[in-house]
């Protein structure tokens, strides 16, 4: 089983909210999750990322790999680094 740390939409029409989660690679974007691992909120402009970083450590050692754009959230806040680092 693949695992992927993606986006999830939320929210309503124009006013989107995102759930970071960890979900297996075959399963539709806002389908079947395994584990919700933090939020992002692209209409706020400060801290618009919260992430539980021992979530997101974990699943990395685990082998789930990070889409495009949350490693890039991830890489904006420093979270990214902190990982890469640690192993």
């Amino acid at each position: 089983m693949a695992v992927k740390i993606r986006l999830k939409r939320m929210g309503s029409k124009q006013k989107p909210f995102y759930r970071i989660v960890a979900a297996d690679s075959r399963s539709p974007r806002d389908g079947r999750f395994i584990e919700t691992i933090g939020t992002y909120n692209p209409i706020v402009k400060e801290n618009n990322v919260t992430v539980d970083e021992e979530k997101v450590a974990k699943w990395i050692k685990n082998g789930a790999q990070p889409t495009d754009t949350v490693k890039s959230l991830l890489s904006k806040n420093g979270i990214w680094s902190k990982i890469k680092n640690n192993k």
